[in-house]
């Protein structure tokens, strides 16, 4: 939770995302006029995640799952089928879907997010659920790193 860049997390993991999720609606559009390819193909990635999450992060390592939770993709696999659906056509759900996709993926994890985002008092000093957790969990990191953290505007360490 503390951990999600504000700058690169926005912008660099839709545009990631969206491949699998367009090649399955692709193919299963082309073939058997299925419509709901992305929506399936991201319901597969999360349960995926999530499998990996637990048995990886909190199983191996004992990491807190609020720490690694997967980005939630739903919202937009919804909009990118309808869209194929209503218009019928590859092109305009490329660019359109496509773009509904990447915009609803900040607002899409809200939920998720929000409640890691409530101000606390913590020995005098105001912070987030978040930045309290992380200082709480500290975890180990070469320092090129942690200067990397920083200047991905991560204020934890």
């Amino acid at each position: 939770s503390d951990w999600k860049d504000r700058r690169l997390w926005v912008t660099v993991l839709p545009i990631m995302a969206i491949t699998f999720p367009a090649a399955v609606q692709a193919v299963l559009w082309w073939r058997y006029r299925i419509a709901f390819g992305a929506t399936l193909c991201v319901l597969g990635l999360i349960f995926g995640e999530w499998v990996n999450r637990y048995f990886n992060f909190w199983g191996w390592t004992y990491f807190p799952i609020n720490f690694v939770f997967p980005s939630q993709l739903i919202p937009g696999a919804i909009v990118l089928d309808v869209i194929l659906l209503v218009s019928n056509s590859m092109q305009l759900t490329a660019v359109v879907g496509g773009l509904g996709f990447g915009l609803l993926f900040y607002p899409g994890n809200w939920p998720m997010i929000a409640p890691l985002h409530l101000p606390v008092e913590y020995n005098g000093m105001m912070m987030t659920l978040a930045d309290l957790s992380g200082y709480h969990y500290v975890r180990t990191g070469m320092p090129e790193y942690i200067r990397m953290v920083e200047k991905g505007t991560l204020r934890t360490f």
